[in-house]
């Protein structure tokens, strides 16, 4: 993901490239990690499956990405509805 200048492998560290673009950025206290877990929300707010994201984050373990996974309540609201609307379709009550 991260190559060396002369193409040989990828870099040893990308630390002191990531303290440059955080400056620069004006965002000193962000770590690569974060970059993780925001790509992981985004994800799951946007509907891909946990074992999608699990799998494109390298995790062997579900549980794993649960914890990088972090649902908008905007989400949860949605997924509330569409599941008590289903309900009362299925009781024949409309919602």
């Amino acid at each position: 993901m991260f190559p060396a200048r002369g193409g040989e492998g990828p870099l040893s560290t990308i630390y002191p490239q990531w303290a440059k673009i955080r400056r620069a950025a004006a965002i000193p206290d962000v770590r690569l990690h974060d970059l993780r877990h925001s790509f992981a929300s985004v994800a799951i707010n946007a509907g891909v499956s946990l074992t999608l994201i699990g799998r494109l984050l390298g995790h062997a373990q579900p549980e794993t990405t649960a914890r990088y996974a972090h649902l908008e309540d905007r989400s949860v609201g949605d997924a509330a509805k569409r599941v008590s609307r289903s309900l009362g379709q299925a009781l024949g009550v409309l919602i």
